[in-house]
Parts: structure tokens; C-alpha cells; sequence
């Protein structure tokens, strides 16, 4: 049968693809404008882990420049500061120096592959319970609710008009953001100074200009991300949603509306079965859109939007307890639980027959309900786990065996050396001695494999030696300027290679660095 082309469409060409074309032409704008949300307060297991997270996590934040840890009366007492002035990092017992940087890299690739690991097995778990976005949001809806009310309240409220009510509610709830914006950064510059002091020099406007830079940079994207974007940081800033899809497989546990129960769904449940109709768990009560921050409708399947919050598992939980039926409408199912009941309900067609699952008592007995082992313990999850596992185990063996003695030197360029009147060769070296530690310590540099080499500090009159002792100030860089002298008639190479070494006079720790002797060339 010859098929007519249309119009516009060149002979040959599949009428699908055409099709396909056309719709991407019509596809919408990758930036919608923000449609507000009024999510309801859930209750029920997730929610209240999700309360728990949120103290937990906001305790952390707020409190942890506060806690004191006893390095000695050398050192910092906070436990965890970020001294950018002497730069160094502290983190109760463990110290780190600018060139110790790569232990902080190592932490956030461990963060990384964690991620990694969590996904793969429960989804966006991290979205959901422990990024400080959600995190701030839920504390901002928190405030919210108490100034404006539930989600029936805040709607009529928010199609009111502006009496009295509704603007000293507004006024508060937008007061109470910003001050809670103003603890976001006035915690976080806590963390790069001694908490205490500038809290105080802070609330007496002696701080530096860049605290209240800072205070006032954090107050901004705290209220603006938290209090008016919301969803949109998640949809529209954060990678994560369009990374994740690498992340998971068909054992992911992901929070899932399990269609081979739920559907077909109705209103009027008992007069569909009056009427012989079949008929699903879900009465299409639109609780679990309710409730969801995001403003999606898991039943329409997974969603970029979805941040696996699961409080529409609470919320459909408590529906099938009112009606009586089981939970796990919606649930934390894998996709290979989905499919497997997908086959059992359908046989194979494509009607959806929930009964083919339940005995003749109605309760569930074919259709995969639990968590496998499977589920978590597979190749991809080994493989992260031991990834994350050896990283953390390799850089607390690191961190365990390292040396709190540094010794850095540093040959002149110009000149190599200096002739002396004596037919001696002068070197001059800049040499930096390490106290890494929070206590002064008395030093002891020397060379080593120099024939004849002695040495001299250019600061000191005292005549050229092989040893020199030096006490170092308590987690301290102690800069030297040395010469070095030899006599080239006693250097077999040229340049000689030799060692300088640092010991600690009443301690067992040392360093060494290996440098270059510079003589002239023979026939110079």
C-alpha cells in the first residue's frame, strides 16, 4: 500500500522520526517559574528519622566551633578550627600543615565514593535526609507551620488579601528566616576563629570587615535557598539528580508507587466492587502528593524532582492502616521487586489483575515485599565500600605513622657558590625547620656525607662547626639562612651530593633532606 507523505516530510524518511522531531521543537522551557508548594506535615517512621537527622546535623553545625579540646598552652584550645592565619587545621588531636593537604583531599574523595556507595544502594538518601539543603528547608517549613499553619491554613492564607493577620504572620515567619540565616554564617566564621572571641568582637562591631562579609553572604543564600527557591536549588542547581542515574541499578532501592497493588485506582472502592469492577489499593486520596517538598506525584514513577525524602511512605502508610489494608503501598523497592510483581499481577498482558497476588483472604502472598540481602551486599557495593574502606585505612596509617619534624632546603640559584680567600667553596642554603608539634623543642642540624664540610649561620659570628643546636618555637616554622664551606681538594664529585639533618635533641625524631654541593668545574 503506497503511503502518502506529508507535507513538508522528504519521501523515505520514518514518519516516527518525524514525529520525534517535531516534539523536540515543542519540547518546554529547561527553567520553569517557581509554582509555590505547601507541603503537609507527615508522621509516621520517616518523618521522625528525618527530625532526628535534622537535630542532629543542625547540632553539629552550630555547635562544634564552641567545643574545646587542651592542645597545651602553645596551641589553640578549639576543637575545630581552621586557622588560615598560621594555616593550619585543627581537628581535636589531629593537626594538618599546608603541605599535609592531600589527607583533606582524601576526605573528600572518601565523600565522594560514600556517595557513590549510598546511592547505588538506597537512592538519593543523602538528598533526602542529610543535604544542608533539605536540612534548612525543613527547619525553615518548620518555621513556617508554627507562624502560618498547616497546609490548608498557608494556602488560604496566601490567597488572602494583606490584612493585618497575614502580614505580621509573613513579617515573622521572613524575621525568623533571616535570623536564622545570620546563625548560618555567624557559625560558619566561627570555624576560622576563635569562637568566643570573635562572637564577642562581632556583637561589639570590632571584628574584621571580611566576618561580616561573610555573616552577611551566608544570611543571603541561606534565606534565598532555603526560604524562597527550595525546590528549585534541587531541580535546577544541584547535578546530582542527572548523576544519580549511573549510580543505580536494577537491586537500588528507590521510593516506589508499586502500580501491581495500587491500580486501577478509585475513589469509590466499594461500589466499583459492587459493580464487579477490579480494583486497587490506592483510593487516589492524593495524600502522598501532599506531603511530598517537592511537589511530585510518585505515581507517576520515578522522577528527577525526587529527593527519596519517602515521607509519602508515611503518609500512604497511614492511609492503609485507616482502610485497613497493609502498608507498602508506596515503598523502598528495587527495580527487579517491581518487574517480578509487575509479571505476577499482569501474566503477562498488559491489565493489571492485583488479585493474582492475594489469597482469599486479600492479604498479599506472591508479590515480593521485603529487602533481599541482595539488595545491598552485590559487586557494585563491594566495590565502593572497599574503594571508601581503603582510603579511610590508608590515611589513618598515614596520619598514625607521620613525622612531626620537617626539614625543607633550598639551594641559591645566584650565585652557585663563592671562592674563598683560604681556597675553600662556599654554598649558601635557606633552610626551614618544622616544629610540628605544640610544644618548644630544642633541635640539632648537622650534615652529613660532606668531607670536611662545616657550616655557619649567616646570623651568627660564631666560627664554622659541623652540628649547630637551635631551639624551635612550639608549632613553628623556624627559617635559617646557612652557609655552607668545604674544600674541593677533599670532593671526589662534582657536584657533591650531601645530607642535612635535623634531630630532636630530647626525642627520637629526625629528618633529612639531600642537596647539592656546587664546586667550580676542573680547568675553571
Amino acid at each position: 500500500m503506497n503511503e502518502q507523505a506529508q507535507p513538508g516530510v522528504k519521501p523515505g524518511v520514518d514518519q516516527f522520526d518525524v514525529e520525534a522531531v517535531n516534539a523536540a521543537g515543542k519540547r518546554p522551557a529547561l527553567y520553569a517559574p517557581r509554582k509555590k508548594i505547601f507541603p503537609k506535615r507527615a508522621s509516621g517512621f520517616f518523618r521522625q528519622l528525618k527530625w532526628v537527622i535534622m537535630i542532629v546535623t543542625l547540632g553539629i553545625y552550630y555547635l562544634t566551633p564552641w567545643l574545646r579540646f587542651d592542645r597545651g598552652e602553645f596551641a589553640p584550645d578549639q576543637a575545630v578550627l581552621v586557622d588560615l592565619a598560621n594555616r593550619r587545621f585543627y581537628f581535636f588531636f589531629i593537626e594538618i600543615w599546608p603541605q599535609e593537604f592531600y589527607y583533606v583531599a582524601g576526605m573528600l574523595v572518601m565523600a565522594g565514593v560514600g556517595l557513590f556507595l549510598v546511592t547505588s544502594t538506597v537512592g538519593r538518601a543523602w538528598c533526602g535526609y542529610t543535604c544542608p539543603q533539605t536540612v534548612w528547608v525543613d527547619l525553615f517549613l518548620l518555621v513556617e507551620r508554627f507562624f502560618e499553619g498547616d497546609r490548608n491554613q498557608r494556602i488560604k492564607l496566601d490567597k488572602g488579601r494583606y490584612d493585618f493577620n497575614k502580614i505580621w504572620r509573613r513579617v515573622a515567619k521572613h524575621t525568623s528566616w533571616i535570623l536564622i540565616g545570620v546563625a548560618t554564617g555567624g557559625a560558619w566564621v566561627f570555624y576560622f576563629a576563635d569562637a568566643p572571641t570573635l562572637f564577642a568582637d562581632v556583637v561589639r562591631f570590632e571584628a574584621p570587615a571580611i566576618a561580616y562579609f561573610t555573616i552577611l553572604i551566608l544570611t543571603a543564600t541561606t534565606y534565598t535557598f532555603g526560604g524562597l527557591m527550595r525546590e528549585q536549588v534541587c531541580t535546577y542547581m544541584c547535578p546530582w539528580p542527572r548523576i544519580q542515574g549511573a549510580m543505580l541499578d536494577e537491586f537500588s532501592l528507590t521510593v516506589t508507587y508499586n502500580d501491581w497493588r495500587g491500580e486501577p485506582r478509585t475513589k469509590h472502592a466499594k461500589k466499583a466492587i459492587k459493580e464487579g469492577k477490579v480494583v486497587g489499593d490506592c483510593v487516589d486520596c492524593n495524600a502522598c502528593v501532599v506531603v511530598c517538598p517537592m511537589g511530585i506525584d510518585i505515581r507517576d514513577g520515578q522522577q528527577l524532582e525526587c529527593i527519596t525524602c519517602a515521607l509519602c511512605i508515611d503518609a500512604c502508610d497511614n492511609v492503609m492502616d485507616k482502610l485497613g489494608k497493609e502498608r507498602g503501598l508506596i515503598s523502598y523497592a528495587t527495580l527487579n521487586d517491581y518487574n517480578s510483581n509487575m509479571q505476577l499481577a499482569t501474566d503477562g498482558g498488559d491489565r493489571i489483575h492485583p488479585e493474582r497476588l492475594r489469597d482469599k483472604a486479600g492479604r498479599l502472598v506472591d508479590a515480593v515485599t521485603h529487602t533481599s540481602l541482595q539488595t545491598i551486599i552485590r559487586w557494585r557495593t563491594l566495590i565502593y565500600f572497599c574503594v571508601w574502606a581503603a582510603i579511610g585505612v590508608a590515611m589513618l596509617i598515614v596520619l598514625s605513622m607521620r613525622d612531626r619534624l620537617d626539614v625543607n632546603v633550598q639551594h641559591d640559584r645566584n650565585p652557585l657558590y663563592v671562592m674563598l680567600s683560604d681556597g675553600a667553596v662556599r654554598n649558601g642554603y635557606d633552610v626551614k625547620i618544622l616544629n610540628m608539634t605544640p610544644e618548644p623543642r630544642t633541635m640539632k642540624l648537622s650534615i652529613v656525607g660532606l668531607p670536611g664540610g662545616e657550616m655557619t649561620l649567616a646570623s651568627s659570628q660564631n666560627d664554622p662547626q659541623q652540628v649547630i643546636v637551635l631551639d624551635v618555637e612550639p608549632d613553628r616554622v623556624l627559617p635559617l639562612r646557612v652557609y655552607v664551606r668545604a674544600d674541593p681538594k677533599l670532593l671526589r664529585e662534582q657536584p657533591t651530593r650531601f645530607t642535612f639533618r635535623v634531630e630532636d635533641v630530647f626525642g627520637d625524631e629526625s629528618s633529612e633532606e639531600l642537596v647539592k654541593f656546587e664546586t667550580p668545574k676542573i680547568g675553571e
